[in-house]
């Protein structure tokens, strides 16, 4: 895969926001392409779907492209983490055409609210910047959150799908065909319990 662009910083990325939203259609471009390699990332999840990466990365692009044209200034929330879920949901559309790839239970699939009203998921508490000190402390405070919450409201098998499928506390992330082979069960019942998992996190994390 090719490579691209480093992303932008936080304060990079206020900025040319800020110069997008005047009407600079230069920032735009640069948020567009600082962007590519979270394209890259997402795109990761649909190899063995039957398409070239190539088009897989073309049509990530395209979610890439809406998301910042719709993307809410205001909202508080990074670019990036709206950006992740219009590139997956494009790329979930292809799928779906294609009829060759079910649609798999996504980490940007909205699991709960911050204090601000914002939709929360597990990317968001999974993936974060390095440079923000408050992302990161965000972070931790969903992390503990999760450890207490996890053992409480899943059963032993839905906690073992969960700390596995995202890689939380020292797990490697595993893929649900992979998960399937560790158990011994079938993709679909991964899947299934994944989906009823994250449901039931979705009335307790806040």
């Amino acid at each position: 895969m090719q490579s691209f662009p480093k992303p932008l910083t936080a304060p990079q990325e206020a900025c040319y926001l800020e110069q997008y939203k005047n009407g600079d259609t230069n920032a735009k471009n640069i948020l567009i392409e600082r962007n590519l390699r979270l394209v890259a990332h997402i795109v990761k999840k649909y190899t063995g779907s039957g398409r070239e990466t190539d088009e897989l990365i073309s049509v990530g692009i395209i979610g890439l492209v809406k998301a910042v044209n719709t993307y809410n200034f205001d909202k508080g929330s990074r670019l990036a983490t709206y950006a992740a879920r219009c590139i997956d949901n494009e790329l979930l559309m292809l799928m779906r055409g294609d009829r060759k790839l079910a649609r798999e239970v996504s980490l940007y699939d909205p699991i709960g609210t911050d204090k601000e009203g914002n939709e929360i998921n597990l990317f968001n508490i999974i993936e974060y910047s390095k440079d923000d000190v408050v992302e990161q402390m965000e972070r931790r405070r969903y992390l503990k959150q999760l450890a207490v919450i996890l053992p409480k409201v899943l059963t032993p098998r839905e906690y073992q799908v969960i700390v596995k499928r995202y890689g939380l506390y020292g797990h490697k992330e595993t893929t649900q065909r992979e998960l399937a082979a560790q158990l011994g069960i079938s993709r679909s019942y991964v899947s299934r319990i994944e989906k009823k998992a994250l449901q039931k996190l979705k009335t307790h994390l806040h």
